[in-house]
């Protein structure tokens, strides 16, 4: 576990419960207050797909904002006209896989085979999504780009800079 009791506590103040397979905190704030964790893809004994959660109350309520206002349907108006962002998407997701895969101890590994829950979390990208073609939610795909950039990440990093110049001029 990387992270430590003022962190735990923090995340909990957070979510507005106890974190429950917390096993890092990714990423930081510049006054080191927690803006991603990691959770495990094991808690209490079911599969968990959503490797990263984004506990940034101030960045929650910005993908709030944006959702409510339709940026999802946006975006995925963009994604499905666009093979290259589709085939980026899919890379996003099998990377994502591969990145889970990496942090899932052995001892979960065998109690997710155990429990005949060997495929899920290979099937499973970003957020639990199953087909790679949809966004669903952006808080996911923002909690993992702040970790490993990612296509609609990027986007949304984009779609904010515009809007920030426009609103400039």
């Amino acid at each position: 576990m990387t992270f430590t009791a003022t962190q735990w506590s923090q995340v909990a103040t957070l979510l507005g419960r106890e974190p429950r397979g917390l096993e890092a905190i990714p990423v930081m704030d510049g006054d080191g207050h927690p803006r991603v964790i990691r959770v495990a893809s094991l808690v209490d004994g079911k599969p968990f797909p959503t490797l990263f959660w984004l506990v940034d109350a101030a960045l929650n309520y910005r993908i709030d904002q944006e959702e409510a206002r339709g940026l999802i349907k946006d975006f995925q108006a963009r994604v499905n006209a666009d093979p290259r962002l589709q085939a980026s998407m899919r890379a996003d997701h099998e990377a994502h896989i591969r990145l889970r895969d990496s942090y899932l101890a052995e001892d979960d590994r065998g109690a997710l085979q155990a429990a005949g829950f060997a495929d899920v979390l290979q099937e499973r990208g970003i957020g639990g999504i199953a087909d790679f073609t949809r966004i669903r939610c952006l808080h996911t795909w923002y909690a993992s780009h702040l970790v490993v950039p990612n296509t609609i990440g990027g986007l949304l990093d984009r779609h904010w800079a515009a809007a920030t110049v426009a609103a400039a001029e």
